[in-house]
């Protein structure tokens, strides 16, 4: 199959899903009347100065390889953005997103839509007429490559549509230039014997009108769909030991 016929099944899919998202989805930003989401870790807000994530605002979840839990965090905010209306659009061209998993988060497969498209430069063109949706409450798209004159069109796009536009990339894109108003740095903590959940780390890079450079370390259980705060004395002694001491 031509790349120029394979773009056209993902524009001619994407444009009718969208159309139908616009129909039954009510306008969620004019309904809920507040301009700030709870990233759905009550922890991670706390960090925030709005103590959530905006509405019509990119946030980037930078993390290296799989098992991070950095694809869990992400689908918590997308339910979260969720929950006062609009649908959650993913664009995944590394396959990496699992709708059984997400489902057991609490994500609603009826309001769910996955564009098919293993190709960069369509995965963004998609995301972009995603983010313009006013009926597409988050959109969810692995990045790894992302000009500044594109990121700048994706933050204008999440603008116009109201919805959150969250980004999976990886953590060497941490030097590179951004247009997000959230940047988070997501790695993985080695796991305690006392535990059967999987321990990580989120440090908040970047964050417009906040401070910087604070963190802190949660447990994920995907057994129960919980995810915890880890105790401040348990965190370090997990530090201690990721160091050797």
């Amino acid at each position: 199959m031509s790349k120029s016929h394979s773009r056209s099944k993902v524009i001619q899919g994407l444009a009718e899903q969208l159309r139908r998202i616009e129909r039954s989805q009510r306008r969620f930003v004019a309904a809920n009347g507040s301009a700030t989401l709870s990233s759905g870790i009550r922890a991670l807000d706390r960090l925030l100065p709005e103590e959530g994530f905006g509405r019509g605002t990119i946030v980037e979840w930078l993390a290296d390889g799989q098992g991070t839990g950095v694809a869990t965090l992400a689908i918590l905010a997308a339910r979260q953005a969720m929950t006062t209306g609009g649908a959650f659009v993913v664009i995944d061209p590394q396959q990496q997103f699992y709708p059984p998993a997400a489902a057991g988060w609490g994500i609603d497969h009826d309001h769910t839509s996955i564009v098919p498209t293993n190709r960069t430069p369509d995965a963004l063109w998609a995301l972009e007429q995603a983010l313009q949706c006013t009926g597409v409450a988050a959109a969810w798209c692995w990045v790894d490559r992302l000009n500044n004159r594109m990121f700048r069109r994706l933050q204008l796009a999440a603008e116009i549509g109201g919805g959150i536009g969250l980004l999976l990339r990886p953590a060497a894109t941490r030097r590179g230039p951004s247009w997000a108003d959230v940047r988070l740095l997501v790695q993985p903590l080695p796991s305690q014997s006392d535990s059967c959940g999987r321990r990580l780390r989120i440090e908040l890079l970047y964050c417009r009108g906040g401070m910087s450079g604070q963190s802190l370390e949660l447990e994920i259980s995907d057994e129960t769909s919980d995810v915890h705060l880890v105790p401040q004395l348990a965190a370090a002694t997990c530090a201690e030991r990721a160091a050797g001491a």
